[in-house]
Parts: C-alpha cells; sequence; structure tokens
C-alpha cells in the first residue's frame, strides 16, 4: 500500500480517487494494484477542492462525533447522499418532544439502515455517513461495492477532541462521555492503522482529511455524474 503526502495537489482544483486499479477523473493517476492512502491533512488549505470517485463506488465519510462530517455531506455531495443525521433529524421532528430520543433510537437505526439498501440498490454512485463504530457495516458496503463493480473508499475526518466538543455543541446535541470515550478509542485505532497503510478490509483506498481540508472540499462526485 502507499501512504501518499508528498503529492503537490495544491495546484489542482480536483482529486481522482481511482478504482481498482485506475478510474476516469480529471486528474489521472497511476495504475495501482494495491490501496491507496492520500493524507491531505497539514496543507493549510492548500488541497483539493473536488474529490471524484468511479460511477459504482461507495463513499464512506467517519469521524469523531462533531467532527463536521453531516456538515461535509451537505455542502459537497451534490448527488446520492445517505446521512444517519439526516433520519434522526426527521423522526425528531414526528417525535412527541416529551419522548427522550432512547425509546425510538431502533426505529431511527432501523429506518437509516433501510434508506441505505434502497440507495445501494440504485447501482449509483452514494456517499455515506459512518460514526465509525459498526464495522460491520463497512463489511456490507465493500461487499455491495463488489457487487456493483465498483471500490468501497474511505473519507476519515481528523479533527481533535476539542474541535469535535465544539461542533457538538454548535449543533446543540452531544453524546455521553461513555459513547465518546467509545469513539475516541475506535476512531484512533481506525486512524493509526489507515495512517500505516492498514485499510478495512475490503476498502480501495482512504482520503485523510482534517479541517482545513474538509473546509475547502467543495465536491465529493462520481465520474460519469453530472451536478
Amino acid at each position: 500500500m502507499t501512504v501518499n503526502r508528498t503529492t503537490a495537489y495544491a495546484a489542482t482544483t480536483g482529486l481522482a480517487v481511482p478504482k481498482q486499479p485506475s478510474a476516469p477523473a480529471r486528474e489521472r493517476c497511476a495504475e495501482r494494484p494495491a490501496p491507496v492512502v492520500r493524507d491531505l491533512r497539514e496543507r493549510a488549505g492548500r488541497s483539493p477542492h473536488d474529490l471524484l470517485f468511479g460511477p459504482h463506488d461507495l463513499v464512506v465519510i467517519t469521524g469523531l462525533p462533531g467532527s463536521g462530517k453531516s456538515t461535509l455531506m451537505h455542502r459537497a455531495v451534490p448527488g446520492h447522499r445517505v446521512d444517519s443525521q439526516d433520519t434522526r433529524d426527521r423522526w425528531d421532528a414526528r417525535a412527541p418532544r416529551f419522548l427522550p430520543y432512547a425509546l425510538y433510537r431502533p426505529l431511527v437505526r432501523l429506518s437509516h439502515y433501510a434508506g441505505l439498501r434502497r440507495a445501494l440498490g440504485t447501482g449509483e454512485g452514494v456517499v455515506v455517513h459512518d460514526c465509525g463504530t459498526q464495522a460491520w457495516v463497512r463489511g456490507w458496503l465493500a461487499r455491495a461495492a463488489r457487487r456493483r463493480g465498483g471500490t468501497l473508499h474511505l473519507l476519515l475526518l481528523d479533527v481533535t477532541v476539542e474541535t469535535s466538543r465544539a461542533g457538538q455543541r454548535e449543533r446543540g446535541r452531544g453524546v455521553s462521555r461513555y459513547a465518546f470515550r467509545r469513539h475516541r478509542r475506535t476512531a484512533a485505532r481506525l486512524l493509526r492503522a489507515v495512517e500505516r497503510g492498514e485499510l478495512p478490509a475490503g476498502c480501495g483506498s482512504a482520503v485523510l482529511l482534517d479541517r482545513d481540508a474538509a473546509d475547502v472540499l467543495r465536491r465529493i462526485g462520481f465520474a460519469g455524474r453530472s451536478g
């Protein structure tokens, strides 16, 4: 595997993340028979404005709660996106205000996974919000990507704990201390593995983003699609 920290993307507005071994897009990459890690951190915002994937690929965005996953998806994904936060918001709007979220959380999750299954059935590229603690979801997506002739890609938001907590306060919705510790352990373990070039099973590539890199992203799209 290759961890790419040195290639200069500052002069480009777009970056193609190749299907294995290659994919058409505005910045062509050499054929790579093995998964690739692209590290776009520590570039002070001088990183690609677009990330382009193959037309049948699946993209998972993961990171700590409050790291900006939903914000990034709403701003940069013009096509199919499946965001668990959107599902929760819809249920919150319908549920009685006195009803604790814990009571209908299982229904929210079922609704989210049902929506994900429908999106996968279209055969088109999809961007999925992943909290990072459910490894079986990535396994499901990897199998789905292979069946449709695409590749699973990982976008990992690497932000500080302070930034994550600030994001939770900003949206007015946090997670418990226990849940946050679990997220931190899982996210740190995944980040260390990706930095070593060890991707989750079935994942064809990973892109590491810090807050600056995420903020300059304007489109996460799929080759062959307009918008």
